[in-house]
């Protein structure tokens, strides 16, 4: 009995979001198991996890260009191999700068394998079962962040964290060959040109930049190196931004800011990951270098954010419609950063089980809050433009979430030192948290600004009213 392909591309893509999803969060727990292994400071790691981000935020938005103009299967097959081939020399990296190098490498496979595995499924499934292929596709997000901390810990408990990249390598074959059998070579009638200069551009500002902002004050290069590295990649960025107001077709399209709503999307959501994206770098440290917890059982603790995240899933839409965008917004925002608050406030001697509330419930409050940004950024979005918009938000995610590890970083680094400590111990962590928190609660007072209809025939509040 033949498969269904509504079922079985999604399926396909699925398994590589699965794998991408999953790489991203089983890291974090093995982080301080990197830092002995490699001999460095573990707050010299998040190199590691923003050179990853980066490669996401510089690569996303050339995906879809990349996919039209030499096939979507061409594209999704090499997204694999470039993943695969990133893990493997991930999973061999003996320093700190190969580690980075080939997780930046990984991150071109990612930020390939997932968009173009999304337009696979919208060019090759009937509209009649475009939702239900769709909503297979958002199983392995969900359960990837879940699964990926507890396995994290698991192997670089009772094996070593290497294996935590070689286990990418029958999955990505398995990939390969389902891939090459079923899913279709589609290309696009007319490509237009890809803006080349705004794509050199934006990827040397994006990288120049996180990577001065990186390696500031860990002795990884020398101070000179890292401004250098800051200041140059401003300037990339401004010019940029001054390439953009004057190409026909740039990368990015910085007018779709006027938009009220996708502003308040981009800006109010990037303040508000800087801090949420402190979580997966900060959490893991402190359970295991500040509370003695192994790996595994810090990957268990920290698996409960995304299952709070997970239900949330289930009925953020109803929230919406009863309250809209702007109340649901600035009221769980706000709820949100107070958990993340209280994550502050844990010591060695509080109650596992209590650590474990905590993180759940606040699970539950920043799902919400990211359903909630992600929807109103595209609320009053044409169609024509939907495609530049994702890109837009989606750099903007990849860099919040990244400049959110490197703020975290900072904060850690400053009250190690302000402490007078020889190494990280559990009361270097919570002024960290109350920093990076500081930052996320202005996205509140941006949000605040929003209509209070805004967003209102998306949350089907619309209908609501008329009925």
């Amino acid at each position: 009995m033949a498969i269904p392909r509504t079922f079985l591309v999604p399926l396909i893509v699925a398994c590589a979001l699965f794998m991408e999803q999953m790489d991203s969060t089983v890291i974090s727990t093995s982080l301080p198991a990197l830092a002995l292994d490699m001999a460095v400071d573990p707050i010299s790691l998040k190199l590691a996890l923003t050179s990853y981000l980066v490669s996401l935020a510089v690569f996303i938005p050339i995906s879809g260009w990349m996919a039209d103009r030499f096939g979507s299967r061409t594209i999704f097959r090499s997204a694999i191999c470039v993943f695969m081939l990133g893990s493997i020399l991930c999973g061999v990296s003996s320093t700190l700068p190969q580690f980075v190098a080939a997780r930046f490498f990984q991150g071109i496979g990612g930020a390939m394998m997932v968009p173009v595995g999304r337009l696979v499924i919208l060019r090759s499934v009937e509209k009649v079962n475009l939702v239900k292929a769709l909503s297979y596709l958002t199983i392995p997000a969900l359960f990837g962040p879940v699964l990926g901390p507890p396995l994290g810990g698991f192997i670089t408990t009772y094996f070593h964290w290497r294996w935590i990249f070689f286990i990418n390598i029958p999955i990505s074959i398995l990939g390969l060959y389902l891939a090459t059998r079923f899913i279709p070579d589609l290309k696009a009638e007319q490509v237009s040109p890809l803006d080349w200069p705004g794509f050199v551009l934006s990827a040397l500002g994006c990288s120049l930049l996180m990577m001065g902002l990186s390696t500031a004050g860990r002795h990884l290069v020398s101070g000179e190196v890292s401004l250098a590295c800051v200041v140059l990649g401003v300037l990339f960025l401004a010019a940029y931004v001054w390439h953009a107001r004057r190409a026909a077709a740039p990368l990015i399209d910085l007018t779709l800011l006027k938009i009220p709503t996708l502003q308040a999307g981009v800006f109010g959501g990037s303040l508000y990951r800087i801090g949420i994206g402190a979580i997966p770098f900060l959490l893991p440290l402190m359970l295991q270098l500040g509370f003695g917890y192994t790996p595994f059982h810090s990957g268990l603790l920290t698996c409960a954010t995304a299952a709070g995240a997970m239900f949330m899933k289930t009925i953020a839409s109803r929230f919406l419609e009863r309250y809209g965008f702007r109340t649901v917004l600035v009221v769980n925002g706000s709820l949100g950063i107070l958990s993340l608050w209280a994550i502050a406030l844990f010591t060695p001697q509080t109650p596992y089980i209590v650590m474990m509330l905590v993180l759940l419930i606040g699970g539950c409050f920043r799902s919400l809050q990211f359903t909630s940004l992600n929807a109103i950024s595209y609320a009053d979005v044409d169609n024509p433009r939907l495609s530049q918009a994702t890109s837009m938000a989606s750099v903007a995610q990849q860099l919040s979430i990244g400049m959110g590890v490197v703020l975290a970083g900072f904060a850690l680094q400053a009250s190690n030192e302000l402490q007078g400590h020889a190494t990280l111990v559990a009361s270097d962590f919570w002024p960290a948290f109350l920093v990076v928190g500081a930052v996320a609660s202005l996205s509140i007072l941006m949000l605040r600004r929003l209509s209070p209809n805004a967003g209102a025939e998306m949350s089907g509040r619309v209908k609501t009213k008329s009925a």
